[in-house]
């Protein structure tokens, strides 16, 4: 055991374990200095929850001087209420999840104690207010740091464009979201911008943000499906003698996975009938083919190995432990996920499966591209749209850098549709989530109440010339696999951006929504 002041020294360097100093803290012996002990813990802090609590918050850091400091007091105090609205927003935009970040970033207090500060100096520096400037430092460089996504730095460049600008100095009492709740109040001291600020509703509506009441129902459904996996995953195991149910119940799926598992394409035969001349698409037919039917292979081993692991005959691994439990509790193996990931539980995923592998065995069959493609049914969707731009690039003499894409929704349905089109691909299958689609206008559209997705009509992907490509009164819409728009491991979900009529909408409004297409749901 170390002597009494070996320990006292290590506390004082900082070479103790922050476990150590913890557990010594908790029950500490009596010659033991406390302010030591209490001086080697480092405290963390989580900012509290609702706008309103982060407000006031933000305002209980500043300082009388820090207040005074500025050469234009009007236009600092306008611009920080508006600052700390913006941090407010960034923070509490998490709780939407996907419709609120795609990635959860985690913004501090370091990164508004530093915007704080470049707002002080760049407004004492000119007269005429740097927008542009302060708007990239902020929005670009300070919180813009911890932004790995496209889109979401597109989201946080729209919020600063909205509340740095001449009408928050200009108008009075400017309004900071579409409720009339939020603005930016009269000039004052700190402690009315406070007495503001206890105003505030305790409870964030989601217009506050931008976002739709739906939003909240999302979040919620995604929270409690979270929470039942969790209580899952902590469940006892079943006591000895309930083990034969469990394990008759697994064979009983397991055979009745097996029974309606289709039979593998035949991808010699589609190689004959195609030729030696092959299209881009033809390759990626082929490719499709090849990894299908090795998922099909491994997904038919896997079952006829886990029922002679539950007879005995052969030894269960843990890969076999992983599908016996998985199929027991109605979820899909993460080995049966490595051609595609699906949020699916095993009964839908199963009936996704048969699908996908019928579109590409019609496909097949005859080695005619199909009039209308599912790009869900694709392992790499990107691959297949690249392939039809290099059709069109061949077809044009055009070099396929120079290609970009049309969008054209349908207003007819699908049935009435005879002739595929001559130049790109129809697309059909696709969802809309955090808008609704108008389909006699061809629009987007506040959704329905409690309508979560919306199924869109067909989508006419047309390769055209980049200068020719039009982008008034659009929105640009990205495309994801699954909702889960991260993307699973090694494997990004977007796919694409389509662009959308706006409607009566800016497209900034979309953009605060979260508004995407999905090419899967999760159920």
């Amino acid at each position: 055991m170390p002597k009494l002041d070996k320990i006292i020294e290590l506390l004082q360097t900082g070479k103790i374990h922050p476990k150590c100093r913890i557990w010594l803290s908790s029950s500490p012996h009596p010659d033991f200095p406390i302010s030591i002990l209490q001086a080697g813990i480092k405290m963390t802090t989580e900012p509290p929850k609702g706008l309103k609590a982060n407000l006031k918050r933000l305002y209980q850091l500043i300082t009388e001087e820090q207040f005074t400091a500025c050469q234009y007091p009007e236009k600092y105090k306008k611009l920080l209420f508006g600052l700390c609205f913006f941090h407010a927003i960034l923070l509490e935009r998490k709780k939407f999840q996907q419709l609120g970040w795609n990635v959860i970033y985690s913004f501090n207090d370091s990164d508004f104690q530093v915007s704080e500060n470049l707002l002080t100096i760049y407004l004492n520096e000119y007269t005429t207010t740097p927008w542009d400037a302060l708007k990239y430092l902020i929005a670009g460089v300070s919180y813009g740091g911890h932004v790995t996504d496209d889109w979401d730095r597109r989201l946080l460049s729209t919020y600063i464009n909205q509340y740095f600008c001449d009408d928050a100095l200009l108008i009075p009492y400017f309004r900071l979201s579409s409720l009339s709740t939020y603005y930016i109040p009269r000039d004052g001291s700190i402690q009315s911008y406070l007495d503001y600020i206890t105003l505030l509703p305790n409870v964030d509506r989601p217009e506050a943000f931008g976002q739709h009441p739906n939003a909240d129902i999302t979040s919620l459904i995604s929270e409690s499906r979270n929470l039942f996996e969790t209580l899952m995953s902590l469940q006892i195991q079943s006591p000895a003698g309930e083990g034969d149910s469990k394990e008759a119940k697994v064979i009983e799926l397991a055979s009745d996975v097996l029974s309606k598992l289709p039979e593998c394409i035949d991808y010699e035969q589609t190689d004959k009938l195609i030729g030696p001349h092959k299209m881009p698409l033809d390759v990626v037919l082929l490719q499709e083919i090849q990894r299908y039917n090795t998922l099909l292979v491994s997904i038919r081993q896997s079952l006829e190995d886990l029922q002679k692991g539950i007879q005995g005959l052969v030894v269960m691994s843990n890969e076999l432990e992983e599908i016996f439990t998985c199929i027991y509790e109605g979820r899909v193996p993460s080995a049966w996920l490595n051609a595609y990931p699906s949020l699916k539980l095993l009964g839908s995923w199963a009936r996704d499966l048969l699908a996908r592998v019928e579109h590409f065995s019609v496909w097949a069959a005859t080695v005619r591209a199909p009039m209308f493609f599912w790009l869900a049914a694709f392992t790499f969707p990107t691959g297949y749209l690249t392939a039809v731009l290099q059709t069109s690039a061949r077809a044009n003499e055009i070099p396929i850098d120079a290609l970009g894409w049309e969008f054209t929704v349908l207003t007819v349905e699908e049935h009435t549709i005879q002739v595929a089109p001559e130049n790109g691909v129809y697309i059909k299958h696709t969802y809309l989530e955090g808008a609704g689609w108008d389909k006699k206008n061809a629009m987007l559209i506040e959704p329905q109440p409690m309508q979560l997705v919306c199924a869109m009509p067909i989508i006419h992907f047309k390769p055209v010339e980049q200068l020719k490509k039009k982008t008034r009164g659009l929105y640009s819409c990205p495309c994801y696999y699954f909702p889960i728009r991260t993307g699973a491991q090694n494997r990004p979900a977007f796919v694409v951006a389509v662009d959308l009529k706006s409607g009566l909408e800016s497209s900034d409004f979309w953009i605060k929504r979260g508004t995407a297409l999905l090419l899967s749901l999760a159920s």
